[in-house]
């Protein structure tokens, strides 16, 4: 790995969320061992609005509140834990398009859940969305509140979900937590209001579904002998069960692309209900394409 993808990137715009951010990514930094690189896009220059102090700016103009925020955020991080290295970058542009250029250069891209609104916050919504959508980084959307508990995995059969393990078995390795792996299916014999093919076997579709479950998990549980792993097999909607199980957990991890849906839908809607919903942090992995 290079030596520029050795930090954890955050974004932040002053608001709250984004300070709740700061902290997490600073923790996973330290997890990580690397260096943690505060981020604000700051896009006024863009739009030819004048940066300088002014009568309308009395602080010292848009570019020192700027400042401000990527000072505040500083020292929350160094306050956090002082032995993580800390960068702080003014970078001109469209919130989306600097994040996900901050995330090429990182091995983790933390935001907050939402910001101030309008051109500096938009931190869940259109930007949190689409960063985590086209983000080939993983990308930890910090939301609800922390809490002990688990780590909770939704693991399915795609490409995403294989990766959204492997960072899954990392987390539960750094937090010292264990880790719930759930598979959401599809019982016939249970979800149907009309009868089931006679033929139809619900202890053998079960039994597969749990094979399948085992599998995935197989190759990163000789990788990691030392985390504790549960597995769960629910049925209903992924959607509904993962958001109803992020009640308990500490940390959600999901691909971000599951089974169904169209293939130019790079987040699903497991994905976006989950970012939108869960009761706590949501780690969503897109497999490179």
């Amino acid at each position: 790995m290079s030596e520029q993808a050795m930090v954890v990137a955050v974004g932040v715009d002053g608001s709250a969320a984004a300070l709740a951010a700061v902290l997490e990514a600073t923790r996973e930094a330290a997890w990580r061992g690397c260096g943690l690189r505060i981020v604000h896009a700051f896009i006024w220059p863009l739009m030819h609005v004048e940066t300088r102090a002014s009568e309308a700016v009395p602080e010292g103009g848009l570019r020192h509140d700027a400042e401000r925020i990527l000072a505040e955020a500083t020292a929350a991080a160094k306050a956090a834990n002082g032995r993580v290295e800390v960068t702080a970058d003014l970078v001109t542009g469209g919130p989306a398009g600097v994040l996900l250029a901050a995330a090429r250069a990182a091995r983790l891209l933390v935001l907050g859940d939402r910001g101030l609104g309008g051109f500096t916050g938009l931190l869940l919504g259109s930007v949190a969305v689409e960063v985590t959508a086209h983000c080939t980084t993983p990308v930890l959307v910090v939301r609800g509140e922390g809490r002990p508990g688990p780590i909770v995995l939704g693991v399915d059969d795609s490409p995403g979900s294989a990766a959204a393990v492997r960072e899954a078995f990392t987390e539960a390795r750094q937090r010292d937590a264990e880790l719930l792996a759930v598979r959401v299916w599809y019982d016939a014999a249970t979800t149907l209001s009309y009868s089931v093919p006679a033929l139809y076997d619900a202890d053998a579709a079960r039994s597969a579904e749990q094979h399948e479950l085992d599998a995935a998990l197989d190759a990163e549980q000789k990788r990691h002998p030392n985390v504790r792993v549960h597995t769960q097999l629910v049925t209903g909607r992924a959607g509904r069960e993962l958001v109803r199980l992020s009640e308990q957990a500490q940390l959600m991890v999901v691909g971000a692309r599951g089974r169904g849906g169209f293939t130019g839908l790079l987040l699903g809607s497991v994905s976006q209900q989950l970012l939108h919903h869960a009761a706590c942090p949501v780690l969503v992995v897109r497999h490179p394409s």
